[in-house]
């Protein structure tokens, strides 16, 4: 196609439409420059071997349409003494060798004391979109391998490290990350992040990057609430569907560090991968290690666009089955209704008021195993009271499965009360420092999963209950940090293997279940929000996002949810008032806050009055006419409960169809009208027919996509807790 009709073409449409038509293939290696050009849909990423053979990042950014545009790297000389120039060029992986003082992405020992490693390109290797270069150190055979996949269609890149000792001599790696991204060199970078704690996750925090070095990480042996490992950078001008921003995550569910620094050189980079405290990994020759899989990306588009590139990724090529995956069945869960008090009549009378609800998976809480009255005994033991359930669990899962739903069954495997059989069989399966106290956190040791006697009980008794009973869904729950880590059976210099032994074996298990039983469902869940990150969605179909849900606090934790993960993977339930902050919230609010993710229900039904269960049924059959567009649709998040006493959230179904918007008023003042909001996402040419679910709009109205993006709706919403849902439909 002759140039000039390409831009003509693209005048119409948007930056990634003119990528698309001119990108030749995603990765491509450029001999004259020895430089490599990864092309997708969105932006470009360029990186070269320098004069000295080090690897040089050059360039991350719009697309660029032509390889011939690029050149080599110059040499650059020293500024000073004390700016050496190994300071001054972006380097792609730096090894803690030579003149470097900034954040290294390997650092070792050797067995002979000598800490120095200066990294040299070596060769590379393309196949498809997979590009693999090669470095080794200027003296010992201490190779790492940088492993590239691009993925055009999302504008998304993951690396990954595979560090090898082909030496004569063992060393210990003191610190393997996975990638080192660099942005474009200025300064007035803003960076967002997701904080929190327990019961307050995904709290979004946006602030300027300054001189030094901003420090995200997990030392708890799982992701935790308290930081998430994501990340956006924007050049301080990004709105939310405009501006250009880089974005990236994580696939690690242990202890994790993400470093975002700005130099005195105006150099902004992000490195990321296995946290460096308590790490000491050896690796004997022939040996290796493979870093976790760092995911980034770029958009011109804004934040808002940043997260529907995460969202679409994640659906379709992080989470087990991709596009495949079945849409998240709507949910009852047992906990709030019974606690520990379960038996087979109870569930059994849920069971059948959920079925009458249009419920979908029924999931027996806590409770069910051992010796499990409270949560002082039990953990460890899995198999059925024989009070409670005498005939076992296959009765109740007849009846479950008779009424039309799946059964589900909640797990907390990695876990062991010290009142339980397990622990007086195994004292030593649980992590210890010998002679030391054993933290209880909520009565409860964590079992050293690094021991890979400890991973075949664990994978048995799931095996096992999975193979015995048609169980479609654990809903797997990890409800303490790490403490003590100690892992007595090892050699001194090998037992800080754990937190990397630890998470392979957790990802082992999940992957090993799911082999055998196909259809098996996993939720990942730890006190809420504590385990959510790209290496546990690999292997789980959902994610347990808080343990609180209070509706109106909600709101703000799935927002920041959203900013990094797909509403699909965000597991929102229904539950009792007055709820977490003694606050009540009337059904229908709390019903329209669930139904923006994967809708479930945790109240007490029992405690229903008959108003109470229309409502639900009326909402749940809502639910599934507009669950394919809120769980595989594009999400614009029009207006923000941190900037707003009204919240509103816009899904556009793929095909562009449908669209559904949900808005929330927490509190009127001064009679003031609830504010217009524009909708996004929609053909403008189009004409949509409009239905809200309480007749507040004037039915029957048709308004065309331009109108409902300029003129926007103005949504009755008055008093407190006011809530509303418009659907619109494309008219043919």
């Amino acid at each position: 196609m002759h140039w000039n009709k390409v831009l003509r073409i693209a005048c119409l449409f948007s930056i990634p439409v003119l990528a698309t038509a001119l990108r030749a293939q995603s990765v491509q290696y450029f001999e004259k420059g020895k430089l490599w050009l990864l092309s997708t849909d969105h932006n470009s990423y360029v990186l070269a071997v320098g004069p000295h053979g080090e690897l040089q990042h050059l360039y991350w950014g719009r697309p660029l349409p032509r390889g011939d545009d690029l050149s080599a790297p110059r040499a650059v000389h020293d500024l000073s003494s004390f700016d050496p120039s190994q300071m001054l060029v972006n380097d792609e992986y730096p090894g803690w060798g030579g003149p470097f003082y900034e954040e290294p992405a390997l650092k070792i020992t050797r067995e002979d004391g000598d800490r120095d490693l200066v990294l040299r390109y070596v060769s590379h290797r393309i196949q498809q979109n997979d590009l693999e270069i090669e470095l080794r150190d200027i003296r010992d055979s201490i190779e790492v391998t940088l492993h590239y996949r691009v993925y055009p269609h999302y504008g998304i890149v993951r690396r990954y490290a595979t560090i090898r000792n082909g030496a004569k001599q063992a060393f210990t790696i003191e610190s393997a990350q996975s990638a080192a991204w660099h942005l474009p060199h200025g300064t007035g970078y803003q960076l967002t992040y997701l904080s929190g704690r327990w019961a307050a996750e995904m709290q979004i925090n946006h602030e300027p990057i300054h001189q030094g070095m901003k420090i995200l990480e997990s030392r708890k042996g799982h992701t935790s609430h308290n930081l998430n490992p994501w990340f956006a950078i924007d050049a301080g001008d990004a709105a939310e569907e405009s501006g250009n921003v880089w974005f990236g995550a994580l696939a690690w569910s242990g202890n994790w560090r993400i470093t975002v620094e700005q130099t005195p050189y105006e150099q902004v980079r992000v490195t990321g991968g296995f946290n460096t405290f308590d790490f000491a990994y050896p690796l004997r020759p022939g040996e290796a290690l493979d870093t976790p899989a760092f995911f980034a990306g770029m958009t011109s588009e804004g934040r808002g666009s940043a997260s529907r590139l995460m969202h679409r990724f994640e659906r379709e090529e992080i989470l087990p089955g991709g596009a495949k995956s079945r849409l998240r069945p709507v949910l009852y869960n047992s906990w709030e209704a019974t606690e520990f008090n379960v038996d087979q009549a109870g569930q059994e009378l849920l069971a059948d008021k959920a079925a009458k609800l249009g419920v979908e998976l029924f999931v027996m809480d806590d409770g069910w195993f051992g010796k499990r009255n409270n949560d002082k005994a039990g953990l460890g033991d899995w198999y059925a009271n024989p009070q409670k359930f005498p005939q076992g669990l296959k009765p109740l899962i007849d009846h479950v499965n008779g009424l039309g739903m799946d059964f589900g069954l909640w797990v907390e495997p990695e876990m062991v009360n010290p009142d339980s059989e397990l622990y007086r069989q195994h004292p030593d399966w649980a992590m210890n420092f010998p002679g030391r106290p054993r933290s209880e956190l909520r009565n409860q040791l964590v079992l050293n999963l690094a021991r890979n006697d400890v991973k075949e009980y664990i994978f048995n008794v799931l095996d096992k209950l999975a193979g015995e009973y048609n169980i479609r869904y654990f809903k797997w729950d990890m409800n303490r940090s790490f403490s003590e880590p100690g892992w007595p059976e090892l050699a001194q210099a090998d037992q800080r293997k754990l937190w990397v032994a630890y998470v392979r074996n957790l990802y082992e298990i999940m992957d090993r279940l799911r082999a055998k039983h196909p259809t098996l469902e996993i939720e990942s869940c730890s006190g809420g929000g504590g385990r959510i990150d790209l290496g546990i969605l690999q292997r789980v179909d959902v994610v347990w996002t808080s343990d609180n849900t209070e509706a109106f606090d909600r709101l703000r934790i799935q927002e920041g949810f959203t900013e990094a993960y797909a509403p699909k993977l965000m597991s929102s339930w229904v539950t009792d008032v007055p709820n977490m902050n003694g606050r009540s919230t009337p059904l229908q609010f709390r019903f329209l806050v669930a139904m923006q993710g994967a809708l479930g229900i945790g109240a007490n039904v029992n405690r229903w009055s008959p108003e109470d269960s229309a409502l639900a049924a009326k909402m749940i059959t809502l639910y599934k006419r507009i669950r394919p567009t809120v769980q595989t649709g594009d999400l614009y998040r029009l207006l923000s409960p941190q900037t707003s006493d009204v919240t509103a959230n816009e899904y556009v179904a793929q095909d562009g169809n449908q669209a559904v918007v949900f808005a929330f008023r927490h509190s009127q003042q001064y009679s003031t009208p609830a504010p217009t909001i524009r909708l996004r996402g929609l053909d403008p040419r189009a004409r949509y027919g409009m239905t809200s679910i309480e007749g507040k709009l004037q039915e029957g109205q048709e308004f065309t996509g331009a109108y409902l993006g300029g003129a926007g709706i103005h949504f009755n919403l008055r008093g407190d807790f006011d809530s509303t849902a418009v659907v619109l439909e494309k008219l043919r």
